[in-house]
């Protein structure tokens, strides 16, 4: 099979808004559709006045583009095009190109985070594919970005399968991995994108090993468990008494036993109870793995408690109560010519853009300074400077040796570190690196 019928098997053109075919076929009728434009995604805010966001989803993007394709099933159902336009789609490839913030890049209100320029009958059918993906995915991320430093250095294991849809599942596996998650739950994103994978056992398992009068046998749960997934494994306590649940698992795994799993009550006060039940016992390196409605606020909370891994999974998949990162795609410049929107509230600035970060001698950032496209980088004083926006498609070919999922979940990590104190806060308020427009007219 070649490149093309592989492309169109797994065709991203119908994860699209109908209006953008419409709007192109009015485009081709009056000649818009060949005129030069730069389109830009950018979030205007952060959700929930939060301190800062992370780029996610940047290498599915550029995949998706590759991907957009027309088959002739898929025209022939688009009865609301005129035959010109459906021509016009049998051969649509975009050849423009595609420059942005890297994946695992923070970014802040007005960044640029991606700029595709191209025609606009290239560029305006993108528009729903790369916001639906960088919204979801860099929600994601930002929220599991701030449970990984509210997290203070312990693992956080994915496990927001069944609280999403069975394809968002994945993706968010990925975003969260991104931010700093250790493993996820997900065997297709284990599949994937290579990310490790992480399970034992839920209560179902235990409710099974009953007797036959009815009483519970959580012994022989433990035993089976042990004996097919070995003394490593975690044991969950909670299915009916934690207190009688771990001295069983100690009783069946002894002192070598990998961890136990706590699904419910207040953790905090649990585990010290369990803490100090383990340590009586012998199992001093016996972990605890606490799950149950975990959000970057509840990990905060369990920081001073002997927790040794967290466990997310509702609020990681949903953003954590920002479940779109809010990002918006608007044409900014036609033939040169910079243009932006005036309506009260969304209000923006035209022209093509890039931007920079500065920081201080000790590797804190300053502000992001966002300049025109084409202009020499603004000077910055004394403050050292680092280029945001990088080449990522080049006459509709991804460019090469883009960093990997591995080397942005790296970049992101010390990125991080980068933050004045207050942007790693978990309260609301400004964004933590102001962003600069230099060199724009009013």
């Amino acid at each position: 099979m070649n490149d093309i019928a592989r492309s169109i098997d797994r065709s991203t053109a119908l994860l699209t808004d109908k209006y953008e075919l419409t709007m192109l076929q009015a485009a081709l009728r009056d000649g818009t559709a060949h005129r030069n434009v730069t389109c830009e995604v950018f979030s205007r805010r952060l959700p929930n006045e939060r301190r800062y966001g992370v780029v996610a989803g940047t290498d599915r993007v550029l995949r998706a583009v590759e991907d957009f394709r027309f088959s002739p099933e898929q025209l022939e159902q688009m009865d609301f095009l005129d035959e010109d336009t459906r021509q016009y789609l049998r051969d649509w490839r975009f050849s423009g190109q595609i420059d942005g913030y890297r994946e695992g890049e923070l970014y802040f209100p007005n960044s640029p985070i991606l700029t595709v320029r191209g025609t606009f009958g290239e560029c305006v059918v993108l528009e729903t594919i790369v916001l639906s993906i960088l919204n979801a995915d860099s929600a994601v991320a930002s929220a599991a970005s701030r449970m990984v430093t509210a997290a203070d250095g312990r693992p956080i294991l994915e496990m927001g399968s069944r609280r999403t849809h069975e394809y968002a599942a994945v993706t968010a596996a990925r975003a969260a991995y991104l931010a700093g998650f250790t493993a996820t739950s997900n065997l297709e994103a284990g599949f994937r994108y290579g990310i490790p994978v992480s399970g034992t056992a839920a209560h179902a398992w235990t409710l099974a090993h009953t007797n036959p009068d009815g009483t519970s046998n959580e012994e022989a749960a433990f035993r089976a468990q042990i004996d097919t997934l070995g003394i490593d494994t975690t044991l969950l306590v909670d299915t009916y008494d934690i207190t009688k649940g771990v001295d069983t698992a100690v009783k069946v795994g002894g002192p070598e036993l990998g961890g136990v799993r706590i699904d419910s009550g207040d953790l905090g006060a649990v585990t010290r109870r369990v803490r100090k039940q383990l340590d009586e016992l012998g199992n001093h390196n016996t972990n605890i793995v606490v799950s149950s409605d975990l959000d970057e606020f509840a990990i905060a909370g369990l920081r001073g408690d002997p927790v040794d891994v967290y466990g997310v999974g509702t609020s990681v998949v949903t953003g954590s109560g920002a479940p779109t990162a809010g990002m918006v795609y608007k044409v900014v410049e036609v033939d040169g010519v910079p243009v932006a929107k005036r309506s009260s509230s969304k209000q923006s600035v035209g022209g093509a853009k890039r931007a920079l970060r500065t920081y201080r001698s000790s590797g804190v950032a300053v502000e992001e300074v966002v300049y025109p496209f084409a202009a020499e980088a603004p000077d910055t004083g004394q403050l050292t400077t680092r280029e945001l926006t990088i080449p990522l498609m080049r006459d509709g070919h991804i460019v090469e040796d883009l960093p990997d999922l591995e080397a942005s979940r790296t970049y992101l990590d010390e990125a991080r570190k980068t933050l004045p104190w207050e942007g790693l806060a978990l309260s609301r308020d400004d964004a933590a690196v102001p962003t600069r427009m230099v060199g724009f007219k009013d």
